[in-house]
């Protein structure tokens, strides 16, 4: 049987909000990942000169195409193509 190609990864936007985007250092950026623990990793890498930005994000919590990601697994969640990650740091206020 002749091996299948590699499927590519879904691309689309990672965005960031309040002190998510301070540490990102920009409001979004292109993921390429097919879950996402793949995008965070690799937005990980991107920004490793800025160790606030990997502190931040173990306080945030995702939204993921509008659903929240809660206490799932981050290697459990799939990401589409044109699909969107909002990254959400805890907010101050009610």
């Amino acid at each position: 049987m002749p091996e299948q190609p590699a499927r590519p990864e879904p691309e689309g936007t990672i965005r960031y909000w309040a002190a998510a985007k301070a540490a990102a250092g920009t409001a979004e950026e292109p993921y390429a990942a097919r879950t996402l623990q793949d995008a965070l990793d690799a937005a990980r890498r991107r920004h490793a000169a800025r160790p606030e930005f990997a502190r931040v994000l173990l306080r945030c919590s995702f939204l993921v195409d509008g659903d929240p990601v809660g206490t799932r697994d981050h290697t459990t969640v799939q990401l589409a193509e044109g699909g969107t990650v909002e990254v959400l740091p805890p907010f101050a206020g009610g």
